[in-house]
């Protein structure tokens, strides 16, 4: 009976951490890897939103995120937050993108770099899923699937 008990533990445990993990994406020829990812947008009707997640270049040279495409939107951008003369912290449009670095890592997250998703072509419901192309300099076209996160907190 132990030892059923154990398993089942084992089994739950192991389910949770799938389920916990809202993307993975690896493309072990580009050596790009993708976790963490969710999309956001501040409700259903929302005319803009923005993704975040980690991004993992496991190859020996550096790579760039230099644009997404997704038809979610029609048009993503890569954007950073950028602190004005009055203090003011305003979103800007990053045309070179995002450099990875070799054995390196990029966070997009809230408040820093992440990808602005404008003119939303569908209602943003919460639990459904995003395909989202990213397109680097190096590695070329990884598409990851994200889910919808209405709640997230960093």
């Amino acid at each position: 009976m132990f030892i059923k008990t154990l398993l089942a533990a084992g089994l739950a445990l192991g389910l949770s951490a799938l389920v916990a993990t809202p993307s993975l994406s690896a493309d072990n020829s580009t050596g790009i890897e993708i976790t963490d990812a969710y999309f956001r947008a501040p409700g259903k009707m929302a005319k803009a939103g923005a993704a975040f997640m980690r991004i993992v270049n496991r190859s020996g040279q550096a790579d760039r995120l230099i644009g997404a495409r997704s038809d979610m939107a029609k048009m993503v951008q890569t954007h950073t937050h950028v602190a004005a003369d009055d203090g003011v912290v305003k979103m800007r449009h990053v045309p070179e993108g995002f450099e990875i670095p070799a054995g390196g890592e990029r966070l997009l997250a809230r408040g820093g770099d992440h990808l602005m998703f404008m003119g939303l072509t569908r209602p943003v419901i919460d639990g459904q899923k995003v395909t989202v192309t990213l397109l680097f300099e190096r590695a070329g076209e990884v598409t990851v699937e994200m889910p919808i996160d209405l709640k997230h907190v960093p």
